[in-house]
């Protein structure tokens, strides 16, 4: 009985854990919101810590989520900007030569 137990409260947490990472970001945005202001009127957590809790839970864990955040847009190469007063290293190869 322990046993199904725990196995089911392991499959819950999988279940919940795989709905809130394929949640639109806009709803997810919106729960960690309510979930963090229930648990500051709980007495739980103080509103600074609500605040926080809330922009961890909005956040998400990679590529390809759509929040927006300029991560997946094109790069520009090291030498386009001309204010960069950095020079580009030069290409070395990494590959040990034979001498042939």
């Amino acid at each position: 009985m322990t046993q199904q137990l725990i196995v089911g409260l392991i499959v819950a947490a999988a279940a919940l854990y795989a709905v809130w990472r394929w949640m639109p970001a806009g709803w997810r945005r919106g729960a960690a919101r309510k979930f963090a202001a229930g648990t500051q009127r709980a007495g739980l957590i103080d509103q600074a810590r609500a605040d926080q809790l809330a922009a961890s839970l909005a956040k998400t864990s990679g590529c390809g989520s759509c929040d927006s955040c300029g991560s997946c847009a094109p790069k520009k190469p090291a030498g386009a900007d001309p204010a960069d007063s950095h020079s580009s290293p030069a290409l070395t190869s990494t590959t040990p030569s034979t001498g042939r």
